[in-house]
């Protein structure tokens, strides 16, 4: 902007007093100090008003970068998606393509002999007798661990410790 020293600031006073005479300066002065405010706050306006619209430019910049690199991202995952989703299409259409399987997988013999279908008499009838006897024989014995007059979901109080804990 403008340079002004001291000595042309007096100068411009001097050269002020004798045009205008002693009357006229003060109010000449406020008018110039009131015009010099409107344009400093101008000029503050214009200048903010670029600031802003340089951070407006930039914010659009930050988001059309934001944009691009969202774009890149979702591509990526698309590719990748794609990547893993081919080697099951191509199974899916290899099992589409097999003939379709026999209810009954497995042909069962139609001549078996009668002795090595199992029965329910003899050594199958006494090994179920003995498993029968081992559960009974562990039923007993954990009704005989458990405290008499209390569920088996509940804990036992012990009288030892406090609230309960072990």
């Amino acid at each position: 902007m403008i340079e002004l020293s001291l000595g042309k600031m007096m100068l411009l006073a001097l050269i002020a007093l004798i045009v205008l005479g002693p009357e006229k300066l003060p109010g000449a002065a406020r008018t110039a100090g009131a015009l010099l405010r409107r344009v400093r706050s101008g000029w503050d306006n214009v200048k903010a008003e670029v600031e802003r619209e340089l951070e407006i430019e930039e914010i659009k910049r930050s988001a059309r970068e934001a944009v691009a690199s969202a774009e890149a991202a979702q591509q990526h995952v698309k590719d990748t998606l794609k990547e893993a989703h081919d080697p099951f299409a191509e199974a899916a259409a290899m099992i589409k393509l097999q003939p379709p399987a026999s209810p009954n997988p497995v042909p069962m013999p139609e001549s078996l002999p009668a002795e090595s279908l199992p029965s329910e008499s003899g050594s199958h009838q006494a090994h179920l007798s003995q498993d029968s006897i081992a559960a009974d024989q562990t039923l007993e014995g954990v009704q005989a661990e458990l405290p008499l007059n209390e569920s088996p979901g509940k804990p036992a109080h012990d009288k030892r410790m406090p609230h309960g804990n072990a």
